[in-house]
């Protein structure tokens, strides 16, 4: 047997098929399943039967490809595809069983044959990284990418993005640009050689929301498990709410912009954004004027009160531009906390307060522990999300002169309006 054979491997009374890949362990097989999963068995403790040779062609090293050009198209707009990593574009490389992705227009066509005829596309790698290991650095990158692809005439832009810290790059982009085309970002939870990935659906949907009449930085991904319908989430108040699902981005203390119908999106291949709707209010493509303000001060913490924790946590962030705090209900802490908390905001720290529910607003007047944070400085963070707090404050620190005063001003969707019952 060889790599690439399609084999049947039984070892104690557990039965496997799929494609022999090579092993860095000699004494172990590698198989990719059907399901898209490796296994590894021990080689001496298995029977194997090769069921088909040279189903896949594995080398040594991969052989170059001869470059490939996309037809460029005058009645077709032009979208920019942006990757920082993640598995939406990504293909099996059959010679490790891992999943690869060479990113330029070219490898998102090849990969995502069904964005094809829906636009022009042009590719371009600001990094490829696990979406952990985003830092201020690569989102300042980002934002200066989505700002030259805009200014030299990008129609709209989709960033490609691992979905773990998603919600906190949407978030970035909605404060430090201002954007007359729609940025949607999107990723997959599933990776592309299992049968359940979710990439070409989110990909279709994203770039017709990138086509569409808004001017948004919006987060798109499935609405639910089916493959009917993905949600277009505002960039400042979406939350990964799930591990694994596909449909694991939510909108808090609101609704979805709208939905993209995946439906009608694939039954034509057009020039115009087919399947979007929009079922709020949202900012409208052109009426914003192209601007940018990248910087951010990263001496900001998010720190997380639970009961019990050590007050080294806050003492640890003494000489911080900034922390948020991710409080209980209201917004509190234990009271012992209370002064360290007001000497970080006496030595020129700026400090605000979340909650730790997904619904509601911070409100530090209702019990003395909010009122003892309020005279200590703490600013209420109203119902901001906590880590778009954070990157919000990032953002304040760098670039306005009262960041206490900011951070309390609505300013991309960030805080929802207060709910008045009567007047």
């Amino acid at each position: 047997m060889n790599t690439g054979d399609r084999v049947r491997v039984r070892r104690d009374g557990t039965t496997h098929e799929g494609v022999l890949l090579p092993s860095a362990e000699p004494d172990h097989l590698v198989v990719k399943l059907d399901s898209g999963y490796n296994v590894g068995v021990d080689r001496d403790a298995a029977d194997v039967e090769v069921l088909e040779r040279d189903v896949y062609d594995v080398e040594s090293e991969p052989e170059e490809e001869a470059a490939s050009e996309v037809e460029f198209d005058d009645d077709l707009p032009t979208i920019a595809l942006i990757s920082t990593g993640g598995t939406i574009a990504s293909t099996v490389d059959y010679r490790t069983g891992a999943v690869t992705a060479q990113f330029d227009a070219e490898d998102v066509l090849r990969a995502v044959p069904d964005l094809a005829g829906r636009a022009n596309y042009r590719g371009r790698v600001v990094a490829n990284i696990l979406s952990e290991n985003m830092e201020p650095p690569i989102w300042r990158e980002l934002a200066e990418a989505v700002h030259e692809e805009i200014e030299n005439g990008a129609d709209g832009v989709v960033v490609m993005h691992g979905t773990d810290t998603m919600q906190y790059s949407a978030s970035v982009l909605s404060f430090v640009l201002d954007t007359p085309v729609p940025i949607v970002f999107t990723g997959s939870q599933r990776s592309a050689d299992r049968p359940s990935s979710d990439n070409v659906m989110n990909a279709v949907c994203s770039v017709e929301a990138a086509k569409a009449d808004t001017a948004e930085v919006m987060v798109c991904m499935h609405a639910s498990e089916s493959d009917d319908k993905c949600a277009l989430h505002r960039g400042t108040r979406v939350r990964k709410n799930h591990t694994s699902r596909r449909d694991a981005f939510e909108t808090v203390g609101a609704e979805p912009l709208g939905y993209v119908d995946y439906d009608e999106a694939s039954e034509d291949a057009t020039a115009d954004s087919r399947g979007v709707e929009f079922t709020g209010e949202y900012d409208e493509r052109g009426e914003t004027d192209l601007d940018i303000d990248a910087d951010l001060d990263s001496d900001v913490e998010l720190v997380k009160f639970t009961p019990g924790m050590d007050p080294a946590f806050f003492e640890a962030c003494e000489g911080k531009s900034g922390v948020v705090i991710e409080g209980t209900g209201l917004g509190h802490v234990h009271t012992e906390f209370i002064d360290t908390i007001e000497e970080l905001v006496e030595d020129g720290t700026t400090v605000v307060m979340t909650s730790q529910c997904l619904e509601g607003r911070v409100c530090d007047r209702v019990y003395d522990t909010g009122r003892d944070l309020l005279d200590a400085g703490v600013v209420e963070g109203e119902d901001m999300l906590p880590g778009t707090a954070k990157v919000k404050l990032m953002w304040a620190l760098a670039n306005t002169e009262n960041a206490a005063e900011t951070m309390r001003t609505p300013l991309a969707g960030e805080i929802t309006e207060r709910s008045v019952p009567w007047e």
